[in-house]
C-alpha cells in the first residue's frame, strides 16, 4: 500500500534536516519516501506498508543515490520481518526472499547488496526469538546504518573542504547530496562543509541528462542552504573548463573497485577526463560503504541499463521520433588514474590505488 502526504510526518529525522530521501516511522510499520522524481515543483512524501513498494521505489528512483537506496533497502527488510509472524526457518526464508527482490531493483549501487547482508546476517541471530523482538532488533540496525551514513557524510565533507581553496567554483555531476544519502550528502557534503568553514564557494551543477538530478535536486538543495549555484548543460562543462572557471570537480559514486576505478552517474567518465586536461583535481566523496573490495577493477562492475523512454520521453513529452530507441547505460566508470583523491569516513584515498584502498581497507 502506497500513501502519500506533503510534508515528513516525523519530528526529528535522522537525516538531520528538514526534508530525508528516506525515513524508517518510530513505529516501524511504514517508510516515507521523498518523491524525487516531482522535485522541485513538488515536494511530496510517500508512504510505504511492503517490501514491494519499497522494491519499485528504489527500481524507479523514487529514492536515488546509493547510500539512500542502501537505506531504504535496509528498512524494507525492517518491513518484511513485520510482515512475517513464523517461525525461525520461514522467517529466514521470507527475509531472503525479500533481500533477493531488494538486491535485483538496482545493480550498480553496491550499498544496497551490502545494507541487505547486514540485516540478514542480524536475521539468522534472532531468528528463534519472538516476532516483535525480531522487528526492533532490524529497526535498530537499519536506523544505526541510516546514523552511520550522515556521519560518515560529515566526516568525509570536512576532509574534503580542507583541499577546496577560498573563492573556488566547483562543478559537480548527477546529485550527491542529501537527497541521494542519509543526510548532508558526499560530494554536496565536501561543499557544503566547505561552506560552513567560511569559504566563499560557488557551484556549476551539471543538469545531468538523461533524468536532470543535477538540475532538479542538486540545484534545490543548494540553493535551500543559501549556497551559490547555477546549472549548466552537460556539454557546457568543457567550455567553462576552457575558459578556466572551474577550480575542481567533486562527485559521488555508487562503486568503487578495489584499485579505485569509480563507477556513478553516466557523464563523470567525461568531466573527469575534462579535469585532467585542464590540470583540475577530480575527487570523488563516498561512504566506505560504496567500496566494493571484492571488485578488481571496474571493468567488473555491473553497469545498470536503464528504459529507452527515460531519454527519449522527458516530462511525458516525446523528443525522439516514433519507433526510435535510446541507449541508457544509468553509469559510467572513471579510472582510478584520473581520480585525484577519494575522500571516505576512514580518511582519503590518495594516490587512488589498490595499496592506498588496502591500507585503509584494513
Amino acid at each position: 500500500m502506497t500513501l502519500s502526504q506533503d510534508h515528513l510526518p516525523i519530528k526529528a529525522p535522522l537525516s538531520g534536516a528538514s526534508y530525508s530521501a528516506v525515513e524508517l516511522a518510530p513505529e516501524n510499520d511504514r517508510v516515507w519516501m521523498l518523491e524525487q522524481r516531482e522535485l522541485p515543483d513538488h515536494e511530496r512524501y510517500l508512504e510505504m506498508t511492503d517490501v514491494a513498494t519499497i522494491e519499485a521505489g528504489i527500481r524507479d528512483m523514487v529514492v536515488r543515490g546509493a547510500p539512500a537506496i542502501g537505506i531504504a533497502a535496509a528498512y524494507g527488510m525492517v518491513l518484511a520481518a513485520g510482515a512475517c509472524r513464523q517461525g525461525d526457518q520461514a522467517y529466514l526464508r521470507a527475509l531472503q526472499d525479500a533481500g533477493a527482490l531488494l538486491k535485483g531493483a538496482r545493480p550498480t549501487a553496491v550499498n544496497l547488496a551490502w545494507a541487505i547482508d547486514e540485516m540478514l546476517a542480524l536475521a539468522a541471530k534472532h531468528a528463534s526469538a519472538d516476532p516483535a523482538s525480531r522487528v526492533e532488533q532490524m529497526a535498530s540496525r537499519a536506523r544505526d546504518i541510516h546514523r552511520a551514513d550522515v556521519e560518515a557524510c560529515r566526516t568525509m565533507g570536512k576532509l574534503g573542504a580542507e583541499r577546496v581553496p577560498d573563492g573556488a567554483t566547483i562543478l559537480t555531476h548527477c546529485n550527491a547530496g542529501a537527497l541521494a544519502t542519509g543526510g548532508y550528502g558526499t560530494a554536496l557534503g565536501v561543499i557544503r562543509a566547505a561552506h560552513e568553514a567560511g569559504k566563499k564557494v560557488k557551484v556549476l551543477a551539471d543538469e545531468t541528462r538523461p533524468y536532470l538530478q543535477g538540475a532538479r535536486l542538486t540545484s534545490w538543495e543548494l540553493h535551500r542552504d543559501g549556497i551559490p549555484v547555477e546549472v549548466i548543460t552537460d556539454n557546457m562543462a568543457a567550455h567553462f573548463f576552457q575558459r578556466g572557471e572551474i577550480s575542481l570537480a567533486v562527485v559521488g559514486s555508487d562503486r568503487i573497485a578495489r584499485n579505485g576505478d569509480v563507477a556513478n552517474k553516466i557523464g563523470t567518465y567525461g568531466v573527469a577526463c575534462l579535469a585532467r586536461l585542464h590540470d583540475r583535481p577530480f575527487y570523488v566523496a563516498a561512504p566506505w560503504s560504496t567500496v566494493d573490495m571484492k571488485c578488481a577493477s571496474g571493468e567488473a562492475i555491473p553497469i545498470e541499463q536503464r528504459a529507452s523512454r527515460e531519454v527519449t520521453v522527458i516530462a511525458g513529452k516525446s523528443f525522439a521520433p516514433d519507433g526510435v530507441n535510446a541507449r541508457y547505460p544509468g553509469f559510467d566508470v572513471t579510472p582510478a588514474r584520473l581520480v585525484s583523491a577519494i575522500f571516505t569516513e576512514r580518511g582519503a584515498v590518495d594516490p587512488v590505488c589498490e595499496d592506498s584502498m588496502q591500507r585503509l581497507a584494513r
